[in-house]
């Protein structure tokens, strides 16, 4: 008996999502290990983010486990983010949208592609940062697959294709990198100056520090963007868990404190004190992660997708950081950092890039 056409294709289809929601369950491994330095593959297993049991295979089926166990853990009933959830169901539909969209000899590519703009994007929002495993693992793996299959740069020489790709990678590369030292000129780094020394202080509340000045209060959240980003404080002295420590400069990172050359981190500090002079905040246009993030994007879909990817991203952002503020919620747009918007520019290339420029094209030729 032949099995009908449609048949293959409805079973192509179901492999796609079901792979892809596989994907995901990995993928939230990663969300989560990666920017904690916690490798994916120890433990083997799955764990419990509250109250770190491993979960049994059972538990632990894409889209599957969340539903049937309502969205808590089996074993000290605790919510588990329905992230979890999101993220396994958008990587199944992306996997399947891409296995009716593209070129059979892509999907192989463009799959790797979507894990890795999903795992940066959940990253990136809850961290603010882009882990090198994914930029510079992605450019590696962008230029290698292109060697393979050289119809990702639409080319028959697989040579061509490699050379399109490392082109591609280099073309992202060197314009945001541009970007970023113009943002640096432009917006450099805000000093603010005390006549009189103010007392500041520096807390954990629920688990994340935020400095007071005077009668003022920032979110640690605020003030640090990267990894790179530091913040100096100009002090006589400090009180730091309540020893008194001699200091004429307190620099802050994200995740710690250097005090004379000597660093502690800030899960390990209570509360940090004092009077300040004068403080410097960073501020930059963009982090460099994104820099190396749009790189691996060039390496997966050349220099023209990178052309289209920057600005659809730098629009999108400025919808949303204008449309925030219009509706009196500025902080929403603050808060966003601009790798989401780069891998929302690349999907869009993937998916209706081309025809989109051609008929932005012919709108310019009326």
């Amino acid at each position: 008996m032949r099995v009908p056409e449609s048949w293959y294709q409805i079973i192509f289809q179901v492999f796609s999502f079901l792979l892809g929601a596989a994907i995901g369950s990995f993928l939230n491994v990663c969300i989560y290990r990666m920017p904690r330095d916690l490798a994916v593959n120890k433990p083997k297993r799955s764990f419990c983010p509250n109250c770190k049991t491993q979960i049994k295979w059972y538990h632990n089926l894409p889209i599957f486990s969340w539903l049937w166990l309502r969205g808590k853990c089996a074993y000290c009933d605790r919510p588990i983010s329905s992230r979890y959830l999101g993220v396994e169901l958008l990587t199944g539909c992306l996997f399947l949208a891409i296995y009716y969209r593209v070129d059979p000899l892509l999907l192989l590519p463009y799959w790797i592609l979507a894990a890795m703009l999903v795992v940066a994007t959940f990253i990136d929002l809850e961290f603010y940062i882009i882990p090198n495993e994914i930029t510079w693992g992605g450019v590696v793996a962008g230029v290698v697959l292109s060697g393979i299959f050289p119809v990702m740069m639409k080319v028959d020489s697989h040579w061509k294709s490699l050379a399109w790709s490392v082109c591609g990678a280099a073309t992202g590369y060197f314009l945001l990198w541009g970007v970023v030292e113009l943002g640096k000129l432009a917006f450099g780094r805000k000093k603010l100056t005390f006549p009189n020394e103010t007392k500041f202080h520096v807390r954990q509340i629920e688990e994340q520090p935020v400095l007071t000045v005077g009668e003022e209060s920032m979110p640690w959240i605020d003030l640090f963007a990267r990894e790179s980003d530091k913040m100096i404080l100009t002090v006589e002295k400090a009180v730091v868990n309540g020893k008194t420590i001699e200091a004429k400069e307190l620099i802050f990172f994200h995740d710690r404190l250097e005090i004379n050359t000597e660093k502690s981190s800030l899960s390990m500090i209570n509360e940090v004190s004092g009077f300040v002079s004068k403080i410097v905040i960073p501020r930059e246009a963009m982090g460099f992660g994104d820099v190396k993030f749009i790189a691996a994007i060039g390496a997966f879909l050349g220099w023209q997708a990178v052309l289209f990817t920057v600005p659809i991203a730098a629009v999108c952002g400025s919808v949303l950081g204008i449309g925030s503020m219009l509706i009196g919620r500025r902080e929403w747009s603050a808060k966003i950092p601009f790798g989401p918007y780069l891998a929302f520019g690349a999907m869009t290339w993937m998916f209706a890039g081309p025809e989109l420029v051609q008929w932005y094209a012919g709108l310019l030729a009326r």
